[in-house]
């Protein structure tokens, strides 16, 4: 019985983890004020008729704080970057000298920012759901263990160790989203 309870555990950390994970990376692709690669990361391509993340068909980098620099491997590819960047609908404007495609970051503006904070607010507390969301798999499981026969004390520390494992992660989102929300309304 006991192992039932240590493979719960393992499957509620994962599952608390991934949903940290998640919230890094959406919280990466919310558009700052600074340049940032990670801005890029949902945008696809239609490279050579297959569906491709952009990042696998050019370099990126970022030579200053206001300006992400594309540099596709195959020049033929320019049109295709510069239309998905502007499908991905992400509020910038590509602009393509015909060896690169440039991308000016515009500052914001304080209204924006304070939709940034919110869309900020909004992501961690849909982690947090998520983390809410584990913790209640996982209680609902050592309930039905409960009634298989496992010890009562077995199942009350599991669910104290649950609810570690959920005031753990809910302090990391935390601090996660403090950390982005400072990002977001530094000048």
């Amino acid at each position: 019985m006991t192992e039932y309870v240590d493979l719960i555990m393992d499957e509620v950390k994962e599952k608390m983890q991934k949903a940290l994970e998640h919230l890094e990376n959406e919280l990466a692709r919310l558009r700052a004020g600074r340049a940032n690669p990670a801005l890029l990361e949902g945008v696809t391509i239609d490279y050579y008729g297959v569906t491709t993340p952009l990042v696998q068909t050019s370099n990126i980098n970022t030579p200053d704080a206001k300006t992400i620099l594309i540099q596709p491997w195959d020049r033929t590819m320019l049109s295709p970057i510069e239309k998905a960047i502007l499908a991905a609908n992400l509020g910038v404007t590509p602009i393509n000298n015909g060896e690169l495609i440039r991308i000016n970051i515009p500052p914001l503006t304080e209204e924006r920012r304070v939709q940034l904070v919110r869309q900020v607010k909004n992501e961690g507390e849909t982690a947090k759901i998520s983390i809410r969301n584990s913790r209640k798999w996982a209680n609902d499981e050592l309930k039905k263990l409960l009634k298989d026969g496992l010890p009562e004390d077995v199942e009350k520390g599991a669910v104290e160790e649950v609810q570690e494992l959920t005031n753990d992660y809910s302090a990391k989102i935390d601090k996660v989203v403090a950390a982005k929300e400072k990002e977001v309304m530094t000048v």
